[in-house]
């Protein structure tokens, strides 16, 4: 039987463990031929090493897909560069860039340190523009040259960077600029034949089963509603010819439940019709807040 994504190929970022691990099996189960990258990094971005991807490109492989391992720096613009041209000198073309890779630096606002605000927002929101914007030209190109295009860029957004997370501003920040980028990117690819779309997953990875042991924990039976496999059927339906007509959407994703996130839209308003007094503002403000729909409480408060 067919798969969904039979003859696509896809670039998964981050894709030697958890969640990226789990997307890249998917796909190759589903036909698609697959780039596993992974740098191999430490959960705090430290160190590196090829085996993580290399055992998963084993895995597709013996069960009769097609794969190969690539350890770029996806955060590194030149390395993204590479990454893409990987893709098409191993398939001889590219359709989807699944956008994973990822760490965390926990840490309190008040305490966190330059070299973390960089690390972090480097990897995440660096990582998802330097991979994107070379496929994105690649796909441009090939629209220009008169071929048809049917591509897909999937971004890894956060509950984090929807609601904010306590003690995670960094990760936060960067996860929401991700979901606004994927907004632009939907609306200026659309002429290209390519959609955008980002998933705000909850699972269990490297990066959340110290923070959340109790929500993280393995049932001793039944539906492990946070095993990463979960997150993984969503995103090869996004990464398929059947979802060319979705995008610019966040998708929040756990367990067996997927949820379509509802983003910043133009609230309640009050128009005087002349300038305001700032003595005024106040009382303004107030009645715009009473009829206002409440804002979903920051995670961790």
């Amino acid at each position: 039987m067919a798969g969904l994504c039979d003859g696509r190929v896809v670039i998964i970022t981050g894709a030697g463990r958890g969640i990226g691990r789990a997307h890249a099996l998917a796909f190759g189960r589903e036909g698609a031929k697959v780039v596993v990258n992974d740098l191999g990094a430490a959960l705090d971005g430290s160190g590196n090493s090829t085996s993580p991807a290399g055992e998963v490109v084993d895995e597709i492989r013996a069960a009769g897909g097609q794969a190969i391992a690539n350890g770029e720096d996806i955060a590194d613009f030149a390395g993204g560069g590479r990454l893409v041209k990987a893709a098409m000198e191993a398939f001889g073309r590219l359709d989807v860039v699944v956008n994973n890779a990822g760490f965390l630096r926990d840490r309190m606002f008040v305490s966190t340190s330059e070299e973390e605000w960089d690390a972090v927002v480097r990897v995440h929101l660096k990582g998802h523009f330097c991979v994107a914007r070379h496929a994105a030209a690649y796909w441009r190109d090939q629209v220009k040259a008169g071929h048809a295009v049917d591509a897909r860029i999937i971004n890894t957004s956060s509950g984090a960077g929807l609601q904010g997370s306590v003690a995670q501003g960094t990760y936060s920040a960067a996860k929401a600029g991700i979901a606004a980028l994927t907004l632009v990117q939907a609306a200026e690819l659309k002429r290209y034949g390519v959609t955008a779309n980002a998933i705000a997953p909850a699972a269990r990875t490297r990066m959340t089963e110290d923070v959340f042991k109790d929500m993280m924990k393995r049932p001793e039976s039944g539906f492990d509603a946070m095993d990463p496999a979960n997150v993984s059927p969503l995103v090869v339906w996004l990464g398929s010819s059947d979802s060319r007509d979705v995008s610019g959407c966040v998708f929040e994703v756990a367990g067996g439940k997927i949820s379509v996130a509802d983003g910043w839209r133009t609230g309640p308003e009050v128009d005087k019709g002349d300038r305001w007094a700032p003595a005024e503002v106040g009382p303004a403000i107030r009645e715009l807040l009473a009829r206002a729909v409440p804002a979903q409480k920051v995670y961790g408060t």
